[in-house]
């Protein structure tokens, strides 16, 4: 008589199923994105991102006091200038509101580590990640000013740089800009796998950063193509990326799959707003379990190859995995 085959064995309870799990969640692997900005005042929430605000210098001590509360142990910090103009100035300057932010908590914090994002499209007049002449967004140009960027947020602290912007090139450039400037041993978190996704739409009112013209396609990637994407990859990988991004994440399992098995580097993956935004709007209708929902999508990231999770849920998510 043939044997019937039973996997069920291993589901039979909890102690057999958590033997056996393939993946698990730790605090250890969450990031925090959070927004600073320049100027006095309270908090300023983000409409479209319950639970998430542009912090002013002035409340950031709290912000991060809650951070390292749930035990959180980095956070990724996007700021916000008063004044923006076509060079982007803010985001390399010495006083810039990320630079101050770093030196705030590098001072109070020293228990985080902080990751600065590299990019100038919160900064510019026209809301693109790079200079731009003649309706064209330059390359090589913005390249330079990008390695000024990161060396002005390792000089005040940043434990890491992660550029976000894709142009081509500046993983080389900013390694080599923070190599001449002594930070030998600050790593590169690069944004390799940008794709220019709909589901950004929240970030942008976040760090209002959205483009006075055109949009993002002629830099970032193209949704349907994922070859393109590992091609992209491997240049930064020979550029000297120590850890490669995939953004989004929840429908881009397979790229973070594909990241993770070619190039055997720590992959992290960005759950990113809109993700976040449609979580928040149906738990809010009653329509899911939002705690349920949320550790599922972290651990399918995690299943498909994700070391590092940047996620909007990060503190509601450590205190989660605390929970019976």
């Amino acid at each position: 008589m043939d044997l019937v085959k039973r996997p069920r064995r291993l589901r039979t309870d909890e102690r057999i199923r958590s033997l056996v799990r393939e993946q698990r969640l730790t605090r250890e692997q969450l990031v925090y994105p959070l927004f600073v900005r320049e100027g006095n005042g309270a908090p300023t929430p983000v409409p479209s991102m319950p639970g998430i605000c542009q912090y002013p210098l002035e409340h950031l001590t709290s912000a991060l006091s809650e951070v390292v509360a749930c035990a959180v142990p980095a956070v990724l910090f996007f700021g916000i200038p008063l004044h923006k103009d076509a060079m982007g100035t803010r985001a390399y300057a010495e006083d810039g509101i990320v630079q101050q932010a770093l030196r705030v908590a590098k001072d109070r914090f020293p228990e985080l580590y902080l990751i600065g994002d590299v990019c100038l499209c919160e900064y510019t007049d026209h809301g693109h990640c790079g200079l731009v002449s003649d309706g064209q967004v330059l390359n090589d140009e913005s390249v330079e000013l990008l390695a000024r960027a990161a060396v002005a947020q390792a000089e005040s602290g940043a434990d890491m740089v992660a550029p976000s912007d894709m142009m081509d090139g500046r993983v080389g450039a900013i390694r080599r800009a923070l190599d001449q400037a002594g930070f030998e041993q600050t790593p590169i978190m690069s944004y390799a796998a940008k794709f220019a996704s709909a589901f950004y739409g929240p970030f942008r009112q976040a760090a209002n950063s959205a483009p006075q013209f055109g949009d993002r396609l002629s830099y970032q990637l193209d949704p349907a193509n994922g070859d393109e994407a590992m091609r992209d990859t491997a240049l930064d990988v020979a550029e000297g990326a120590d850890v490669i991004l995939v953004k989004p994440a929840m429908a881009y399992g397979d790229i973070i799959y594909r990241t993770k098995q070619s190039y055997g580097l720590p992959v992290a993956a960005y759950n990113v707003s809109g993700e976040y935004a449609m979580v928040k709007a149906a738990a809010a209708a009653g329509w899911i379990d939002e705690r349920r929902v949320v550790l599922e999508a972290l651990l399918g990231m995690r299943r498909a190859g994700a070391d590092i999770l940047v996620t909007y849920h990060a503190l509601d998510a450590s205190c989660w995995l605390q929970e019976p």
